[in-house]
């Protein structure tokens, strides 16, 4: 079953897009978007759908959005696009920076092609000659792509522009770095050297082409003379929001990290090497890893003697007993396994952050608020977590009213080396405030 949908941005394009409802909690389809299709955040969500469910929600009142898993945009977007108010938290620091480059979408074509453009002809001009970098750099790329990147990042360090063209020169560079290396490194993936890919593009190529790309979508919305509300996005840790006043939001759309071990710190390691903003793996503890909700082991390796504490938090107890179970099936059957991962401590610490998420929502939020929330369920080692209930739960001991799960597909079906076959699946956790 589909439905259709249309909005300001796929005006530009065919005059309707179908989406399977069943796939609109992937990315996929908004890489045929304006604005949204400049960067893959392969975990976001459909933007057809948030469009939807913004202009639905806007002819009952709803008009003030917060998203507080922002990622690259696509919530603050929409809502711009819809003439609502929308606030976003995005924690990591790196996602942050492309949320707000796509969010400076309508500052002028012309001025934005232009400061891009005298930025590529200055590391036209730039000879490099160091062959020393790092490890992974080296791993990714040959020396002579290397040397054109670091041009460019050269030229951007160097140049006096405007902070909105330096922030997009950020982004442009930024955004290039995968498409330019010959090897797995396909956007927001892990690194994988001993593959290697067709299509590779000269780095100074990439770079006009990604200007050109963008100042098409600019121009094209610009010229729409859309009424456009302006989105704002902080930096913060969405488990203490300091930055959105007392009860400020009338509608959540958001999805949270899921349960399933992947570490979001780690995918942006390529990017925060190449800037020179980490120099191993060891330094993304500190730099990305302590403001992100601990959804991988990775995250919680030194959790430690907090454990005890951590699981008599007060706003764990309406899911304690369960919880507890869970935890320690998942103590004791990672003593079978070689890699004896912590997804004890991790499913520990997932549920008491997100207990601080509802709780810093609750705050934010007035009274008769609608909150979706786009959730996959979780089984390491086989043990099955049910997400969407506990998280129900904890959001019903936040002080919220009720909640409903609308399942949109099955997960864990495709991948021919899953570790287990418990059925898993995504969908919407639905809350009324």
């Amino acid at each position: 079953m589909g439905y259709a949908v249309k909005n300001i941005e796929l005006d530009l394009f065919p005059e309707e897009i179908i989406i399977a409802q069943n796939y609109s909690a992937t990315f996929a389809d908004n890489m045929s978007l304006p604005i949204h299709k400049w960067y893959r955040y392969t975990a976001g969500f459909s933007a057809v759908w948030a469009n939807q469910l913004i202009r639905q929600e806007k002819k009952i009142g709803r008009t003030r959005i917060i998203d507080p898993f922002a990622g690259s945009g696509t919530v603050l977007l929409e809502s711009e696009f819809e003439g609502v108010e929308s606030i976003g938290i995005e924690a990591h620091p790196y996602i942050y920076k492309i949320a707000k480059a796509k969010l400076a979408w309508k500052y002028p074509c012309d001025k934005f092609k232009e400061g891009a453009l005298t930025l590529l002809k200055k590391a036209k001009t730039i000879e490099i000659t160091k062959t020393e970098y790092p490890k992974l750099i080296l791993s990714c790329f040959p020396l002579d792509i290397i040397q054109k990147l670091e041009a460019l990042k050269q030229s951007w360090l160097k140049m006096k522009q405007d902070e909105e063209i330096k922030d997009f020169n950020w982004f442009i560079i930024t955004s290039i770095l995968r498409s330019t290396s010959p090897v797995g490194t396909a956007q927001w993936q892990y690194i994988q050297p001993n593959k290697t890919k067709s299509i590779v593009l000269d780095p100074f190529i990439a770079f006009e082409k990604k200007v050109n790309d963008m100042y098409l979508d600019m121009k094209r919305l610009h010229n729409r003379n859309i009424k456009i509300v302006d989105s704002v996005i902080y930096n913060e840790d969405a488990r203490n929001i300091k930055s959105i006043p007392d009860g400020w939001g009338d509608l959540v759309i958001t999805s949270p990290p899921y349960a399933n071990n992947y570490d979001y710190a780690d995918a942006t390691r390529l990017e925060m090497t190449f800037w020179g903003d980490i120099t191993g793996w060891s330094d993304l503890q500190d730099n990305v890893r302590k403001n992100l909700v601990r959804a991988c082991t990775q995250h919680v390796s030194k959790l430690g003697n907090e454990i005890d504490e951590l699981l008599s938090n007060e706003k764990l107890s309406s899911i304690h007993s369960e919880l507890i179970k869970v935890y320690l099936k998942l103590k004791e059957e990672r003593l079978n396994h070689g890699g004896k991962k912590n997804y004890h401590l991790m499913i520990a610490a997932y549920f008491s952050d997100l207990a601080d998420v509802f709780s810093s929502l609750r705050r934010t939020t007035r009274d008769g608020c609608l909150m979706c929330f786009v959730i996959g369920d979780s089984a390491p080692y086989g043990i099955y977590v049910p997400v969407d209930k506990w998280l129900g739960e904890l959001a019903i001991s936040a002080g919220f009213k009720s909640y409903s799960f609308e399942k949109l597909r099955d997960r864990n079906t495709k991948w021919k080396n899953r570790k287990h076959t418990v059925p898993l699946q995504e969908g919407r956790l639905w809350i009324n405030g």
